[in-house]
């Protein structure tokens, strides 16, 4: 499994757990392991969504995952090469070191720091880059999933929308009735493939 796919996953685990409410945070609940819809009668109740489950079923994020990882696979590939070709020039330059006069020597070194130091501010700026296109990414999923908690909430009367996660012990123990990770899951990816759809 690869850095971004984990990442991906943490942080979402993180910033649902954290943030997906359709009102002010009250008392937790404890969490159920299977997802089954609320029924009809707990209007009003307190329910909640396996985030785990969300995130390993909803499209959106498998889309996301494949842009991060094809992002960041392309990224340690330039710098990969772009190292292999550093090496190349530092190895000629050890070959040819004896036999260079003293001023060639040390001008050829003197570009070799140089592009050794570009070379490191390279690694940094593009994986500052790829951590941003991360937050991006997160942010929009946020945005997403915390817009139709909002709606789906005031739909079916719920006064609260906890979730649940291995990651997050705060919630041990819920009644099945009350998790609502199946309906909300389809009903993302059915608004997620109309949107894809549409355009």
């Amino acid at each position: 499994m690869n850095k971004a796919h984990i990442f991906t996953k943490l942080t979402l685990a993180i910033l649902i757990a954290g943030s997906i409410t359709a009102c002010k945070q009250g008392p937790t609940t404890p969490a159920a392991t299977a997802p089954v819809a609320a029924s009809a009668d707990n209007k009003n109740a307190i329910v909640f969504i396996n985030s785990d489950s969300l995130s390993k079923n909803y499209a959106y994020v498998k889309d996301m995952d494949k842009r991060l990882t094809t992002k960041s696979d392309a990224a340690k590939a330039d710098l990969q090469s772009k190292g292999e070709a550093f090496q190349r020039e530092v190895a000629d330059y050890q070959k040819a070191a004896n036999t260079m006069p003293a001023d060639q020597r040390q001008t050829t070194e003197q570009r070799l720091q140089r592009e050794q130091q570009q070379l490191q501010s390279y690694q940094q700026n593009a994986a500052a880059e790829v951590q941003n296109e991360q937050s991006v990414e997160m942010g929009k999923l946020y945005d997403k999933i915390s817009d139709f908690i909002k709606s789906y909430a005031k739909e079916k009367g719920y006064k609260m929308v906890l979730t649940y996660s291995k990651n997050n012990t705060s919630m041990l123990y819920g009644d099945q009735s009350l998790d609502v990770t199946a309906d909300v899951v389809k009903r993302l990816n059915d608004a997620y493939a109309k949107d894809g759809a549409s355009k």
